[in-house]
């Protein structure tokens, strides 16, 4: 019998599947851990969970899941609009926000184009480019970690079609500056659609102002999540913000009711805690400094991050991150980006991150 792969499509052979954060269920099965005496912070998620709001939302449409939802999403959207200042016809909504990296690749790409990203970048971005046929073009960063945007300038050509600038840029967690962004924008040529990836923008300190561009009605795509700060990564909803014309391509890629009625209601009701956003702003500052003077007493390299996560350089660590596995604390490898002597440690509550770093102290006989 002739192997079924022989007539699959060859980019997806070569395709290497995500790889998401290990679960706390499997890490207790694996390690014969109770899941309660595990932590994990490896997936960026919300340590104060969902908004209060957002889950008598869910009670309440749990007796409704039998019917199809909005396929239009239309309160959804009209309220992500009226939020951030753009037109009804300047959204969509999608499964988290990786399903509108997609769906602005099935509107773009094919063999003949190209894709132009950072160095280090979510792995989400050449998984896609593959998927469709397109070359990837990685720019290194500048030697401060943030995105070189004179350097994607200069990548840029007549089959360039996407560029995705993340800010903050995840795993590293840099920003690029208003002025930076301004003056690349002058200069990226008009068949290239900037995609800002904003998954964590609400943890910056001094965010850049990319909605003028929707406003503006330039070729670019901002993305946003319910994932993050919102704490409903569960719920898999994110949505994008650009100009009606590129909006209409997204809704012609994306399927039917893409957006489930349980993730709509707790959207909606999320989107105006922002009594929550607030909470979990201020815990992931105050545990960031936390984490911040714990590696300079341990003297460790780590780059200042303006997410919810922090890299810190630990030698091997692949390694390092088995070892405190084994100790019940899950954080992320980064050899799968290119950076193998570090890991990256998610914000937790404080009792979540006295564990780590004791942990981690252990493991590094610090």
């Amino acid at each position: 019998m002739s192997r079924i792969e022989q007539y699959a499509n060859p980019q997806v052979l070569d395709l290497v599947a995500y790889e998401p954060g290990k679960p706390i269920e499997e890490t207790a099965r694996e390690l014969g851990l109770k899941p309660e005496d595990i932590v994990k912070l490896a997936s960026n998620e919300n340590p104060l969970g969902p908004s209060p709001k957002a889950i008598e939302a869910i009670r309440k449409i749990a007796g409704q899941v039998h019917i199809y939802p909005d396929g239009a999403a239309f309160r959804l959207r009209s309220a992500i609009a009226d939020r951030y200042g753009v037109r009804f016809e300047e959204t969509a909504v999608g499964s988290g926000s990786s399903e509108i990296i997609e769906l602005v690749c099935h509107a773009f790409l094919n063999k003949d184009t190209e894709v132009v990203a950072a160095r280090h970048a979510f792995s989400m971005y050449p998984i896609m480019a593959k998927l469709f046929g397109a070359s990837y073009v990685e720019v290194p960063n500048k030697p401060d970690w943030t995105h070189d945007l004179q350097g994607f300038l200069h990548a840029i050509t007549d089959k360039t079609r996407i560029v995705f600038i993340t800010n903050p840029t995840n795993p590293i967690g840099t920003v690029v500056t208003q002025q930076e962004i301004d003056d690349f924008m002058v200069k990226v040529p008009d068949h290239v659609v900037v995609c800002f990836d904003e998954a964590y923008h609400e943890f910056c300190d001094s965010p850049a102002d990319t909605l003028k561009y929707v406003r503006e009605g330039r070729n670019v795509v901002v993305l946003r999540t319910f994932s993050k700060v919102y704490g409903l990564a569960g719920l898999r909803i994110g949505f994008g913000l650009a100009p009606q014309s590129i909006c209409s391509l997204l809704h012609k890629t994306r399927t039917p009711f893409n957006a489930h009625i349980v993730a709509q209601e707790a959207a909606l009701a999320a989107l105006e805690d922002q009594e929550h956003i607030r909470r979990t702003v201020d815990n992931n500052r105050k545990e960031m400094k936390r984490y911040e003077q714990a590696f300079a007493d341990m003297g460790l390299e780590w780059i200042p991050s303006q997410g919810n996560f922090v890299l810190v350089k630990v030698g091997e660590g692949r390694k390092v991150f088995q070892d405190m596995l084994r100790q019940g604390v899950i954080t992320r490898a980064q050899d799968g980006y290119g950076l193998p002597e570090w890991i990256r440690i998610t914000i937790g509550l404080p009792q979540e991150n006295t564990k780590c770093l004791e942990v981690l102290r252990a493991v590094l006989g610090k």
